[in-house]
């Protein structure tokens, strides 16, 4: 607080401030602080209740109870009256460099964009100054290249976790340790990253449409909010998920065809491509997709919700003096709501693969989805649906720090 203080008065840039610095820092901070206060003022008489916080915070997506916001008015309230008038809040305030209320929970906001490799989640939202700044773009940048990092070091689980839904059965029954011994037996150690380039390929197209789809869905619903609900958030995050994945669904097939591939079978990615046109025509390129875009909604539907919740429950209880929940609090509610969200949506993701997959495997017959579906619960039960599960979990939790540690980095170095 004190950094940025000194950052927003220093005017002759020496790194310190003089006394007509702090007067003009003061001067410029009081006004902002001025139209914070009338923002929170529903009533326009001059004072600040607990309702009011409540309304306020809850326009913002974050749902706090009356006595947790009585006790943010305790913190501010010097004479008694459980209300705030302007001298309270200006005097807690000028020396705090929070310029508006969307600031309290930004940390928050910024920090849903964990990459666990699957990258259905609704994009990240931003504040009207960030995107009149071009801060927006460096966020996507820094997720970009925290994404890139993550799935390149967890890129052995989620290769084997493709080969475990193609070719587990109850017939072959393979384990993590089986799996890893057969990718090295089969084409050495740098098999096991077969797949990783187009899954990294991928994240900057599907980013950058996904978060241009959304920002127009969101002046489609017309909020008059500066940041959307949570339902509103849930639609406009699944239809934006769905564009975007519509859009680069042929990398998807190629990412799966790449990740199964045996040594020598292709010389890369245009060649592998060459051969699925040549062979299977331009339908091939969109098998599975059904199943795919059907698994965005509870997918996305549940990861948000969760992190919502545990976000909203983190605040009620713990976020007495500052609303910064700490770099573990921020991983835990990531890995949970994105460990449930991969868990609803697993069946989903299973047929897809497999449906990509079909014509890669000898003697596989053309089905369908539903053929699919009925054909795997017949031959292997309900179990069947979740092949690959263990790999895919495995996953998650490092996937998520390295992203978090990488994103972080990443903004320090591009000035966010």
């Amino acid at each position: 607080s004190e950094q940025k203080i000194v950052k927003a008065g220093d005017k002759d840039l020496d790194g310190q401030l003089d006394f007509e610095e702090f007067v003009h820092y003061l001067q410029d901070h009081e006004k902002k602080l001025r139209l914070v206060f009338k923002s929170l003022d529903k009533k326009n008489d001059g004072r600040i209740d607990a309702q009011e916080i409540v309304q306020s915070l809850r326009d913002l997506g974050v749902k706090i109870s009356e006595q947790q916001a009585e006790k943010i008015l305790k913190s501010m309230d010097k004479n008694g009256t459980m209300t705030i008038d302007w001298n309270e809040w200006r005097d807690y305030h000028l020396l705090h460099p929070v310029e508006n209320i969307p600031e309290i929970i930004l940390y928050w906001k910024h920090s849903t964009i964990f990459d666990v490799g699957e990258n259905l989640t609704v994009p990240d939202e931003f504040t009207v100054e960030e995107r009149q700044t071009g801060m927006w773009w460096r966020h996507l940048v820094a997720g970009g290249g925290a994404g890139a990092v993550s799935r390149t070091c967890t890129a052995p689980l989620d290769r084997l976790k493709v080969l475990m839904q193609v070719h587990a059965s109850r017939s072959n029954n393979m384990c993590i340790v089986g799996g890893f011994t057969q990718m090295i037996r089969e084409g050495g150690p740098r098999s096991l990253w077969r797949g990783n380039g187009i899954n990294v390929l991928k994240i900057a197209p599907e980013s950058a449409i996904k978060f241009m789809a959304y920002e127009q869905i969101k002046r489609f619903i017309g909020t008059d909010q500066e940041m959307l609900r949570i339902h509103e958030r849930l639609l406009a995050g699944s239809l934006a998920g769905a564009i975007a994945q519509s859009s680069i669904y042929p990398m998807e097939v190629l990412k799966t065809r790449m990740a199964l591939r045996k040594t020598g079978q292709y010389s890369g990615m245009l060649d592998c491509a060459k051969n699925i046109l040549s062979k299977e025509g331009m339908a091939a390129f969109y098998k599975g997709y059904i199943p795919n875009m059907l698994g965005i909604i509870p997918y996305a539907g549940i990861d948000l919700a969760v992190y919502e919740t545990l976000k909203n429950a983190w605040l009620q209880r713990y976020a007495v003096n500052s609303a910064d929940p700490g770099v573990f609090v921020l991983l835990a509610c990531g890995t949970i709501s994105s460990t449930c969200g991969q868990l609803a949506s697993y069946p989903l993701a299973l047929v897809r693969t497999r449906m990509q997959a079909q014509a890669s495997v000898e003697g596989a017959p053309e089905v369908t989805m539903r053929g699919l579906f009925k054909h795997i619960l017949k031959t292997e039960g309900a179990i069947g649906l979740y092949r690959g599960l263990a790999p895919n979990f495995m996953k998650v939790i490092p996937a998520v720090s390295i992203s978090y540690v990488v994103y972080e980095n990443l903004k320090m170095t591009l000035g966010v």
